[in-house]
């Protein structure tokens, strides 16, 4: 089975693989690498830290090359600055995984963006230097790379391993505009796995949209272009008629939206024995997003029911997004 992607994928399809990998950077020098690092996290316990996982070679290739390293990511949606949301128990998972590929490194936190000579000192002490949540800083949503003048100013090159957001067009994202940019090495396998599922798919392809982010309505149009049905549940079904406004046509046998339960909470029974019958007949299956309010066991069934029809399938197997790989694990 493969994971840890996202529906954002369907962009890559017109992607040239021209993009520059960061074997190709100098040795010693200093970059900025975005990770992702929006790991599900409860009562300060990491659920899952699989995408902090796939970029370890990514790092590992960097520091054996003697390159000072400035970690950037976000996690939440922050309104301000919340203890609750700093990426200080990622960084310190980090570290816990880099001891456990026996690589040693001097590292350390850093809570602001804004003094460019703490930054630099930083980066002069240590291999790594891990940047607080990005979205502490309006900047950040708001594409205004402002804020990340300082630490620009200290490095030379921006590495980008976080294919999970690279749709977003936030200042992080973007920031291969301003500097010298490359991918890394989790990044680059994303996109090839996902250029040999498009470029030669096991037919049919079916796409499963859930959770609560609505923007995934946007991509509904591409991928009922590509998918040969397309199963949304989650919060979606309430939200989708106003995201399907005309000129926006379908085959209706290629949308199928569940029904929810009378506490809007999950799908019901009855979408739930329609999509396993679905799926059943998958040659290819995506999935991005659980089917209800999973941290509620009453809610749970939806998802749980789908995860057990998946599982059993034969299909070619995409699980995408932090939160679907959460509730899996929570459902055991």
């Amino acid at each position: 089975m493969k994971k840890d992607t996202s529906e954002e994928l369907i962009k890559l399809r017109n992607m040239k693989t021209e993009l520059r990998s960061v074997v190709e950077i100098l040795p010693e020098t200093r970059l900025i690498l975005r990770l992702d690092t929006d790991l599900p996290i409860e009562d300060g316990v990491i659920l899952d830290n699989s995408r902090l996982k796939k970029s370890i070679k990514t790092i590992e290739f960097l520091l054996k090359n003697n390159c000072k390293i400035a970690i950037i990511g976000h996690r939440g949606r922050p309104t301000d600055k919340d203890e609750n949301l700093s990426l200080k128990t990622v960084y310190l998972e980090l570290v816990s995984l880099l001891e456990e590929n026996y690589i040693e490194v001097e590292s350390v936190f850093v809570e602001n963006f804004e003094d460019n000579e703490k930054i630099d000192l930083a980066l002069a002490a240590n291999q790594i230097v891990f940047m607080e949540n990005l979205r502490f800083w309006r900047g950040e949503e708001e594409n205004d790379p402002t804020f990340l003048k300082a630490l620009m100013e200290v490095t030379q090159y921006f590495v980008n391993d976080a294919f999970g957001v690279a749709h977003r067009r936030q200042a992080s994202i973007t920031l291969h505009k301003l500097m010298p940019a490359f991918y890394g090495l989790s990044f680059l396998d994303e996109v090839r796995k996902i250029e040999e599922v498009l470029e030669n798919p096991k037919h049919p392809i079916m796409v499963i949209l859930g959770g609560a982010k609505t923007d995934k309505l946007t991509y509904l149009p591409g991928l009922l272009k590509i998918a040969d049905q397309v199963l949304v549940g989650g919060k979606l079904p309430a939200l989708i008629q106003d995201s399907l406004q005309p000129p926006f046509d379908i085959e209706k046998e290629k949308l199928v939206v569940a029904d929810l339960k009378e506490n809007g909470l999950d799908i019901n029974e009855e979408s739930i024995h329609k999509f396993k019958e679905i799926i059943e007949r998958g040659g290819t299956i995506i999935w991005s997003g659980a089917m209800g309010n999973f941290e509620v066991e009453e809610n749970q069934r939806g998802t749980s029911e789908i995860a057990l029809a998946v599982a059993s399938s034969d299909a070619y197997k995409i699980i995408a997004g932090g939160d679907t790989r959460a509730s899996l694990i929570k459902l055991g």
